[in-house]
């Protein structure tokens, strides 16, 4: 039975769901501001630090992304893996950067 596959981000798992839940909570509670007729711009100001608070969750991965899933394809010497990780390392840094 093959194993499954360890990806970068596996060491820091437990700190970015922790992140995650709180990005959850923070989405919850803008629900209720809308709810609650809150003022445009506190609902705004929550708004753009659940986008910063999920910037910095997917710079995690990407970073790990780099250093164990890319690093470990061009180690190997294989230019096929290394190939297929270089395109998918753009892919994601042009989809991340459309989003900043």
């Amino acid at each position: 039975m093959a194993a499954a596959p360890t990806y970068g981000y596996a060491p820091h798992k437990d700190q970015l769901l922790k992140r995650l839940a709180r990005v959850e909570g923070q989405v919850r509670g803008i629900s209720r501001m809308i709810e609650d007729d809150r003022y445009c711009i506190d609902i705004l100001t929550q708004l753009g630090a659940v986008s910063t608070a999920l910037e910095a969750v997917a710079l995690k991965v990407l970073e790990e992304h780099v250093e164990h899933c890319v690093a470990g394809a061009l180690a190997s010497g294989d230019p096929d893996v290394a190939g297929e990780k270089s395109r998918e390392l753009l892919g994601a840094v042009q989809r991340f950067a459309k989003t900043m």
